[in-house]
């Protein structure tokens, strides 16, 4: 089995702010790191500036190099893929043919793909025979990791050595990264927090304050365990960093795009305005998810809210108030 030794090079595909934030904290574990961008222009950048665009006031280290060459991620002994969600097919059909088999592959993606309902590790799977798809998810900013403040996160495998192997290769004193095998306990919390963190965010948009934010998190998250227990997700998993720790975060600050875009839905704004360009992920993750849940019996009246909500077959005022009007029932 691999030891953290045999992971001395790291490739991340994805120069954001969060695949520069994980190139940042591998190089800070001793890793030789390879930060892949889509052009040569932004490779550039951070080469002459030693910050990535989209992550400003973090210098990278020497240790990380900038590349647009897919093929020189062939160097690297295992990847993370941080890209969003539905791009990760195309990222993985990318890679495939450029380099070996047999190379872990970490995605740092927090989705479903809404084509297909294939979770990460699934897609990382078909679309890269031979490959060794893991899961890396749990309560954490791009900015705060960037800046060395301490965080957690979970990192999940099928094979728990792997799992532990690749989580000691990238932890450092201030990036502590748990193992667990797992994986799709992690992916399921990862991706439905982001559909909790636009309900949260379009009740404060709302007004209608702190308690009912509470009690909306508290029923999604029940929400979020049953849709779980449904597609085999461990019970402890949900409850840790990957799933509750999550949703704490998502619901509860503006940094998170998820929160945001709901705030700006209860205010008012348009899916379009709301978005700024770019949805967040939890607007594709939404109506999939909802689907999964009826097609398994799992009642998830929250996402399905959002999902209306997004699909435009129901106003914001409208969605919430068929939640408040909701029979009471014993809690579960």
């Amino acid at each position: 089995m691999s030891t953290v030794g045999a992971f001395r090079t790291i490739g991340v595909v994805g120069a954001g702010a969060y695949g520069a934030a994980l190139a940042l904290a591998a190089a800070r574990a001793g890793r030789d790191v390879l930060l892949w961008a889509r052009d040569e222009a932004t490779v550039a950048a951070i080469g002459r500036t030693r910050q990535a665009p989209r992550l400003p006031g973090v210098v990278l280290p020497e240790a990380v190099s900038p590349t647009a060459s897919l093929a020189a991620l062939a160097e690297a002994d295992a990847l993370i893929v941080s890209v969003p969600a539905q791009n990760l097919r195309a990222a993985c059909d990318a890679l495939a043919p450029v380099l070996p088999p047999g190379r872990p592959v970490i995605s740092a993606a927090k989705g479903i793909e809404q084509a297909s309902g294939l979770f990460m590790t699934e897609i990382v799977a078909r679309s890269w025979p031979g490959s060794l798809p893991a899961i890396l998810s749990g309560p954490s900013f791009a900015a705060d990791i960037g800046r060395g403040l301490p965080t957690a996160v979970t990192l999940a495998a099928g094979d728990p050595d792997l799992a532990q192997a690749l989580a000691e290769a990238l932890s450092s004193p201030a990036f502590r990264i748990y193992h667990s095998a797992d994986p799709r306990g992690v992916e399921i919390g990862g991706a439905a927090k982001n559909v909790l963190a636009i309900a949260a965010g379009i009740a404060i948009g709302l007004g209608y304050g702190e308690s009912a934010r509470a009690a909306l998190v508290a029923r999604g998250f029940a929400e979020l365990r049953r849709f779980g227990q449904a597609y085999g997700a461990q019970g402890e998993t949900l409850m840790g960093l990957s799933g509750l720790g999550d949703v704490v975060l998502s619901c509860a600050s503006p940094q998170s795009r998820n929160f945001a875009f709901g705030l700006a839905l209860g205010q008012g704004r348009t899916v379009a305005d709301a978005a700024g360009g770019a949805l967040a992920e939890g607007a594709f993750t939404a109506s999939i998810l909802a689907e999964m849940a009826r097609a398994r019996g799992v009642e998830m009246p929250i996402a399905e809210a959002v999902s209306a909500i997004i699909a435009g077959s129901s106003g914001v005022r409208d969605a919430v108030t068929g939640l408040l009007a909701r029979p009471l029932r014993a809690e579960l």
